[in-house]
């Protein structure tokens, strides 16, 4: 798909249900994934893009860092929904990490270092392994300034069609959806990386 095919799909596609909006990009590749953090509300695009696909790989790249809660919300996602996990870890260990750099603040030059160790490179070592071709995310509008220029679909630089579903989702329409389907909820999350939530990573930039 073309850069300049963009507005006419996404147009189209706004206002359709996810489960819908997912079929319709699976047609449009090859090889997806998914990607999650199983921060707050990850479990609606994991259970949307699981409904239409059970099998497709689920890309887990875990700083390290993340809250008890989180991981206790992750083992029972991936229990309850079947995920086809691809876990993916920084290759040095936080207790390392933690003896020689701790966590830097976000002015302090060891941040950008810190956030490559943790986030940057285990997921472009997953990207690389996999090379999707449509890439599912649960990037929202109103999240920060660089995802508001975003839309349902956007193309990288690098070709992977991003596929963001819930793109114009609220909170309360997410909350809806997830009363809808029974669907567990975590908000006790911690990135190191971003600090601030209405803060970039990297990841989509």
């Amino acid at each position: 798909m073309s850069e300049d095919q963009l507005p006419k799909w996404n147009a189209q596609l706004k206002g359709i249900p996810p489960q819908e909006i997912i079929a319709w990009a699976i047609q449009h590749g090859t090889k997806p994934v998914v990607t999650t953090n199983f921060r707050p509300y990850e479990v609606a695009i994991l259970h949307a893009v699981t409904d239409v696909d059970p099998n497709i790989p689920v890309i887990w790249c875990d700083t390290g860092y993340n809250t008890p809660q989180t991981y206790r919300h992750a083992e029972e996602l991936i229990s309850r929904l079947g995920l086809n996990i691809e876990l993916y870890v920084p290759k040095q260990t936080v207790a390392h990490r933690n003896a020689v750099m701790g966590i830097p603040e976000i002015d302090d030059p060891l941040h950008k270092t810190f956030t490559e160790q943790v986030k940057l490179e285990p997921f472009k070592r997953a990207m690389a392994e996999h090379s999707p071709d449509v890439w599912f995310t649960n990037l929202r509008k109103g999240q920060t300034a660089h995802r508001d220029s975003l839309d349902i679909l956007s193309l990288g630089s690098d070709g992977v069609l991003k596929v963001s579903p819930f793109f114009y989702w609220s909170d309360t329409q997410l909350d809806g959806y997830l009363s809808e389907y029974q669907l567990p909820n975590e908000h006790k999350y911690f990135d190191p990386t971003k600090v601030l939530e209405n803060r970039e990573c990297g990841l989509h930039t």
